[in-house]
C-alpha cells in the first residue's frame, strides 16, 4: 500500500505558501492506518522500548497501537494544565515565543528505555523538548518515531544523535 496516496495537500494552510500535509485520509482509512502502524513499529520490533512517550496530540492516535504492537505502555506528553498529577515540565523556544510541555512527574523510570512518538517530524522543537523531559526523570530516549517527516525542514537537527525513523517523508 502507498501510503502517500492517503496525505492531502492542502495549499496555503494554516497561512499563505504553506502546503499542509493532511493525515485525515490515512486516518479515515482503516487499511491505511493498520499499514502506518506496522510501518511505524517496525524498526523496534527486535529491541523493543518499555515505554513510548506520547507527544499531544495527533501522536496519540499512532502510539497507543504502537505500544498494543510492541507490548509497552504509553506516557503522555501534554500541554500545561492538562495532566491531573504532579508533573514536570520543560519549557522550549518557537520561532515566535516559548512553549511548555508537562509529562506525570511518576510517569518514567530512572534507565525505562523510551520511543517518542508523533505524527510529524518538522522543525524538531517539540521532539527535543520531549526528550530533555524523558531524561530529567532519568529514562533513556532510543529514538522517534513518526508517520510523517519532512526533511526539508531539518527537524532531526535539533535531535543530536537520536535515531529517527519515518513511514513517509518528503
Amino acid at each position: 500500500m502507498n501510503l502517500f496516496d492517503h496525505i492531502r495537500d492542502v495549499p496555503d494552510f494554516p497561512k499563505p505558501g504553506i502546503v499542509f500535509k493532511d493525515i485525515s485520509p490515512l486516518l479515515a482509512s482503516r487499511e491505511a492506518t493498520q499499514e502506518a502502524i506496522r510501518a511505524m513499529a517496525e524498526p523496534y520490533r527486535a529491541d523493543p522500548p518499555e515505554a513510548i512517550l506520547a507527544v499531544e496530540a495527533r501522536g496519540f492516535l499512532f502510539a497507543v497501537p504502537m505500544a498494543q504492537e510492541l507490548g509497552c505502555g504509553v506516557v503522555l506528553v501534554r500541554k500545561p494544565g492538562k495532566l491531573p498529577a504532579a508533573t514536570t515540565a520543560v519549557e522550549y523556544a518557537l520561532e515566535y515565543g516559548n512553549d511548555m510541555l508537562e509529562m506525570h512527574a511518576d510517569a518514567l523510570t530512572k534507565g525505562q528505555k523510551v520511543l517518542i512518538v508523533d505524527d510529524v517530524l518538522a522543525t524538531g522543537g517539540t521532539v527535543a523538548a520531549c526528550a530533555d523531559l524523558a531524561r530529567q526523570a532519568g529514562a533513556e530516549v532510543t529514538a522517534a518515531a513518526f508517520l510523517v517527516e519532512l526533511t526539508f525542514l531539518n527537524g532531526r537537527s535539533k535531535l543530536g544523535n537520536l535515531p529517527v525513523s519515518a513511514a513517509i517523508t518528503y
